[in-house]
């Protein structure tokens, strides 16, 4: 393995971990009730609700990848943040308006663990909800490291 190639390993392992730890945070901590409630809905309400809160999202991963830089010393090229940055709000949007979600769950044959626990937390929707988030936190990652 190259020099280059473990910096891009450690650069995307660090992106990654400041990048989950922003999510918990901005997903359940800066999130309003009024957004977590409102986002789903299929009204301009709903839509301005989710915007919203993925603006906030987005805010506090960019504070998270601030904080990394300034602390390890590391640097990220500006324009692959911004694309990593972009794709992950596009992607979180995407799957808060939840009925999008729902329906994709219901077409991949997972609609009945979608459903299950409804209205609660720690339901299907919200397992999927977030392993979905997780799993374009990675391609968001791998966006950004790749400008290392």
């Amino acid at each position: 393995m190259t020099l280059d190639a473990v910096f891009k390993l450690l650069t995307f392992s660090a992106v990654f971990c400041a990048l989950l730890a922003a999510h918990q945070v901005g997903d359940h901590w800066v999130q309003t009730h009024n957004q977590a409630c409102m986002k789903g809905d299929r009204t301009k309400a709903g839509q301005v609700a989710c915007f919203t809160h993925v603006v906030w999202l987005i805010a506090t991963k960019a504070v998270a990848l601030r904080l990394l830089m300034t602390v390890t010393g590391l640097t990220l090229d500006p324009w692959w943040l911004a694309a990593g940055l972009t794709v992950d709000a596009f992607s979180h949007y995407w799957a808060d308006r939840r009925y999008t979600l729902a329906r994709f769950a219901e077409l991949i044959g997972k609609g009945d663990f979608y459903r299950l626990g409804a209205g609660h937390l720690g339901s299907g929707a919200y397992a999927l909800d977030q392993s979905w988030h997780v799993g374009w936190l990675f391609i968001t990652s791998l966006i950004i490291s790749a400008g290392a």
